[in-house]
């Protein structure tokens, strides 16, 4: 018993903390749906004066009837019980009428407010540095987040509701509580939920604190669901065998999750019991009083019928409302993970003072000294690092995995700062340009491009959105087409029924799946529409085959010209068509200067031309 004692008095400093809460998950609800809330309110006020209006009834329905039944039959008696009855019929018919109507207001304002917060999420998980994806803590943060946005909307909503009724109709009964007059009436009223506010409370703050302290546990569980039902790992996973394996691994971490929840329900169970009975005894007592005073002749069998009734309903509410607050207050707990979440600041933004954007590079990229390591790395990818990327010609970046070749991507799209040095375009800082614009100005393909479940035509069209509305309304803009042909993807195209409307992927029905090579084209496409003054391109021919490749890159070079490209490549075949290759190893520069050149220097890129052509320099 100290224990719990301690742990509800360390919970109940914690809870303080996050009442602040409170006001901001209301004004998200309002923010959402102010016409329902407001609607909803007054349905709520009524709902909660009506059972007070079917107790009060009671009393004279009871006493009507027994004079009827005295009276041998009168009419006159007969006939005002009947009126009772109807009453008490009009009222109940009511409270069933408005509760259909509050059940369809508070659906429609929980999907208003779950798509609200929804939303919230995405802004934030866009908006969010691609550091924070790099941090499992973010996960965390994420997945809680997710998850509660799923229910918790429509848990606060009917919590909230079931406070504010109940509150209003225990007010009412604790005034028709009080005509009985004796002023300890309403203290046994409380003093008997008061086991049951010691178990509502502990147990929410106790399911809390396993929640937060099992999230990574939940994710391992959906990871490994992932991974035995998603299309990316099904070769592996029959290839390997590892079907059984990961099976084990879920249902092993499931059971260990389970266990632990049943033994928080069980503790509760036989906490609720421990409390139910003290109620019992403590309502028991008042009700022997009342039929005490009943027997006296203090009152009748109307007033009787009053008392238990208002006595009975007072200790269900009681009951009710604790429990209310504390459900609302473990919606607010965990709603504090989603506003945990939603509080997450960038690092990268605009500068206080912008520099105009370049219209294309004049001169140069340059990274000067620049000092950068990945989130919870100590080991740098790059240190005090120096590249100069000339403006409109091609520049090739070769070297072993793990030299840093990606990274130098991340840093020039700004999805990092660097922690020292600057990089630089025609001498602008990056951080002086606003993140946007500096992005406008670059196409990328990535190494491993996203494959959009979507036709032919918008998987190119979302390179530049202002062409997207006519593709979706049926047209296919010759852009789209150019884009298509520049990459190569115009011959895979044809081939598929509806060409350029074909819709791609397995997630829809009728989806065409295509393969690694024709993804990528159609990535390329996507990058080519852009036209933007800086393409950078990671890997870019490694899914083609020769032909395609010295095809690809003599058509690769006609539309770069004037342009500044940079090709992020192993392909030493690639890379001899740069007007310049840096050799990159251990994120530092090793050597620099054109195909013959290099070669001719006889260094590492000789080396490797050697070992991967086959062919030793002369």
């Amino acid at each position: 018993m100290g224990q719990n004692v301690r742990f509800l008095t360390a919970r109940l400093r914690k809870a303080a903390a996050e009442l602040p809460y409170l006001p901001r998950a209301l004004a998200l609800v309002w923010h959402a749906s102010r016409a329902w809330t407001a609607a909803w309110i007054i349905l709520l006020a009524a709902q909660g004066l009506l059972p007070v209006a079917t107790v009060y009834l009671s009393r004279p329905l009871v006493n009507s009837l027994v004079a009827a039944a005295r009276s041998g039959g009168s009419w006159t008696e007969v006939r005002r019980a009947l009126v009772f009855v109807v009453l008490t019929a009009v009222v109940l018919l009511v409270t069933e009428a408005l509760s259909g109507i509050e059940g369809w207001i508070r659906t429609a304002q929980s999907e208003l407010v779950q798509d609200h917060i929804s939303s919230l999420v995405h802004e934030k998980s866009i908006a969010a540095d691609l550091a924070f994806y790099d941090s499992p803590d973010f996960y965390d943060h994420l997945h809680r987040a997710r998850r509660e946005a799923a229910y918790r909307p429509l848990a606060l909503l009917q919590n909230l509701g079931n406070t504010l009724q109940n509150a209003i109709t225990l007010a009412a009964m604790l005034v028709v509580l009080l005509r009985f007059g004796p002023w300890w009436l309403p203290l046994a009223l409380l003093a008997s939920t008061l086991p049951a506010c010691y178990v509502v409370l502990v147990h929410a703050l106790r399911e809390y604190q396993w929640r937060l302290e099992n999230t990574a546990e939940e994710r391992r569980t959906w990871y490994y669901d992932w991974l035995l039902t998603a299309r990316e790992t099904a070769s592996e996973i029959r290839l390997f065998g590892l079907g059984d394996h990961f099976r084990s691994a879920y249902q092993a971490s499931r059971k260990r999750l389970r266990d632990e929840r049943l033994g928080l329900a069980k503790d509760l169970s036989v906490a609720e019991l421990g409390a139910g009975i003290v109620g019992l005894l403590i309502s028991g007592v008042a009700l022997g009083w009342m039929v005490w005073r009943t027997a006296r002749g203090a009152g009748t069998l109307g007033d009787l019928a009053l008392f238990y009734q208002a006595f009975n309903q007072g200790l269900r509410l009681m009951r009710s409302l604790l429990g209310n607050v504390g459900q609302l207050y473990a919606d607010i707990l965990f709603l504090g993970n989603l506003f945990a979440f939603l509080d997450l600041e960038p690092r990268v933004v605009d500068a206080v003072h912008i520099a105009p954007a370049p219209a294309k590079v004049h001169s140069e990229i340059q990274f000067r000294d620049v000092v950068f390591r990945y989130p919870g790395s100590e080991r740098p990818a790059l240190h005090h690092f120096n590249l100069a990327i000339p403006g409109g010609r091609i520049t090739a970046i070769v070297g072993p995995n793990g030299a840093g070749k990606s990274t130098l991507i991340k840093l020039l799209c700004r999805f990092y700062d660097p922690e020292a040095g600057a990089i630089e375009i025609d001498g602008v800082n990056l951080k002086d340009l606003p993140v946007q614009r500096l992005r406008s100005m670059i196409t990328v393909l990535f190494q491993e491009p996203v494959h959009y479940s979507a036709t032919v035509a918008e998987n190119i069209a979302l390179g530049d959105l202002s062409v997207l509305p006519p593709v979706q309304a049926g047209s296919i803009p010759g852009s789209v087409r150019a884009a298509g042909c520049d990459a190569g993807a115009d011959e895979p195209i044809a081939r598929l029924p509806q060409g350029y409307r074909n819709l791609l992927g397995k997630w829809f029905a009728g989806g065409a799946e295509l393969s690694v090579g024709e993804w990528q084209r159609i990535a390329l496409a996507r990058a080519f529409l852009r036209r933007a003054p800086i393409i950078i391109l990671d890997e870019p021919t490694s899914a083609m085959d020769p032909w395609a490749e010295a095809d690809w890159l003599e058509r690769f070079r006609r539309l770069c010209a004037g342009q500044t490209a940079v090709i992020i490549t192993h392909r030493f075949t690639t890379a001899m068509h740069a007007d310049l290759i840096y050799v990159l190893e251990a994120g530092q520069i090793a050597e620099s200067g054109s195909h013959q050149e290099l070669l001719a220097r006889g260094g590492r890129y000789a080396q490797w031309w050697s070992t991967q052509i086959g062919v030793t320099p002369a």
